[in-house]
């Protein structure tokens, strides 16, 4: 049987796993599922249509499930769903989807949200991400595998954070960020390739130097979007087959880009 402190009102129809343990103050409305293993420190709210899975800690103060701070939400039926391992810090919040969109906010597995995240309404987050202190994460915002965004970072709505990209801190990234890049500024701007994540990743020297060829045709002073593609593309041709699905992945992500990428 789930472990829950005297002190805090848990809705008979929420659903919790045996081994949950949730601290003193906690809320947790009726539509709440809750895995095992999963650990709500104190004083944190688990509200709306969420679905949390296994191994979670959620610590002092998190919002979880809260309504989307956007005029248009009219009490619909949306949700949250949020994977297994996540470590979530305090004070973070979490929204529920809209209507809008697919109606739901999904938050990846092993994932660490420092201090005062927000991650808004119909968000997409991957998996092995950090965000650190006070990130912003606006509406509609989806970021890819294994990207960082330092403190203070804020996407605006609709932007694109590819894989294993990092944000410097303070960044305010108003277009898509491409995988593999670092950037930093306001608005934010490239600074090369993310190269020593990449190496602490286990990416080898083959694919780095294919990746970096990547950074050069999309950044050349004067290289239009199209113009990149077909550098890459011929780079895809002769890259190894470790680098060949990352070369792709990052091929893509620029040329399928609604919003454009940073310059």
């Amino acid at each position: 049987m789930a472990k829950i402190h005297p002190l805090s009102i848990v809705d008979p129809a929420a659903e919790l796993a045996d081994d949950v343990e949730i601290g003193p103050f906690c809320i947790v409305g009726p539509k709440a599922r809750i895995g095992a293993g999963t650990v709500l420190m104190s004083h944190v709210t688990v509200l709306g249509d969420t679905v949390i899975g296994e191994r979670n800690r959620f610590f002092q103060g998190a919002a979880v499930g809260c309504e989307p701070q956007d005029k248009k939400y009219a009490g619909e039926d949306t949700k949250l769903i949020i994977g297994d391992d996540n470590v979530v810090r305090e004070n973070c919040t979490l929204s529920i989807g809209t209507t809008q969109d697919e109606g739901c906010t999904w938050i990846g597995s092993r994932n660490l949200l420092m201090a005062n995240v927000h991650i808004a309404h119909d968000c997409r987050i991957g998996n092995d991400i950090i965000m650190a202190n006070n990130c912003a994460i606006a509406g509609h915002v989806h970021v890819e595998d294994f990207a960082i965004l330092g403190g203070q970072t804020a996407c605006h709505q609709f932007v694109r954070v590819g894989r294993n990209a990092m944000a410097g801190g303070g960044s305010c990234v108003l277009r898509d960020l491409p995988p593999f890049v670092i950037c930093s500024g306001n608005p934010a701007q490239p600074h090369g390739l993310n190269s020593v994540g990449l190496r602490r990743a286990g990416f080898s020297l083959a694919t780095l130097n294919a990746l970096k060829a990547c950074y050069r045709a999309i950044y050349r002073d004067g290289n239009l979007v199209s113009d990149a593609i077909k550098e890459m593309e011929a780079i895809l041709q002769e890259c190894d087959a470790d680098a060949k699905p990352l070369v792709e992945h990052m091929m893509r992500f620029v040329a399928d880009s609604p919003r454009g990428i940073i310059r």
